[in-house]
């Protein structure tokens, strides 16, 4: 009994192969199999899909766009409107970088419809300035170096102060050690509890704590 492995191709079998492979798409046979598949395509509704008027109150200002029914609060943002502070990180509600306000609470952008929100005030990172004036986050991220990319610093921003107003109601966290008591102080183990939904990869934590602190303590 042969107990030798199979011998592997040559190198000449397998140009060879090739060689017939090319062929064969010369000879028009691929073209052929196409054309059977054709016969039996499922017809394309995605496109066809009827678009309906939205109109969206943003940062104060009114817009009146043409939406597929499908499309994300974030993309009509970005590229309907072209209000592009607000970022796609993961397109999945997991890192944050999306974060914006409507009607004061801080939601992920991408995993809400826009014809969600007709009757919404919509707040983006671009409204929360007056004029030339900081919101005093934008300010203090600034003064404490709270970024480094740049590229989730506006959602952490609108998160922090929707964060901000989430402490004045009196919402409990996780890290809160009676969830009926009112809040003594807001400490860093909370801080860092109730951003824990905006991710930076530049890992400028610290910063943003302390920035956050700031506003906190002046407000």
């Amino acid at each position: 009994m042969d107990d030798k492995a199979p011998a592997r191709p040559s190198r000449r079998a397998v140009l060879q192969a090739g060689a017939a492979t090319g062929l064969l798409v010369a000879s028009g046979v691929p073209t052929m199999v196409r054309e059977a598949l054709a016969t039996h395509a499922v017809p394309d509704t995605a496109s066809s899909l009827p678009t309906r008027p939205v109109t969206l109150r943003i940062n104060a200002a009114m817009y009146e766009l043409s939406l597929d029914p499908r499309t994300t609060l974030l993309d009509a943002l970005r590229h309907q409107i072209g209000l592009t502070g607000s970022k796609k990180g993961c397109d999945h509600g997991q890192c944050g970088a999306c974060t914006i306000l409507v009607n004061g609470r801080r939601i992920n952008a991408c995993l809400t419809l826009a014809v969600m929100h007709e009757d919404d005030d919509i707040t983006t990172i671009e409204g929360l300035a007056s004029g030339d004036t900081l919101h005093p986050m934008q300010a203090a991220f600034i003064a404490r170096d709270g970024f480094q990319c740049g590229y989730c610093t506006p959602g952490q921003i609108c998160s922090a102060v929707g964060m901000l107003q989430e402490v004045r109601a009196g919402w409990p966290s996780h890290a809160s050690q009676d969830v009926a008591a009112p809040m003594a102080r807001l400490t860093d183990v909370e801080i860092r509890e109730r951003m824990s939904g905006n991710i930076c990869r530049c890992a400028a934590y610290p910063n943003i704590v302390a920035a956050i602190h700031d506003v906190a303590q002046e407000a």
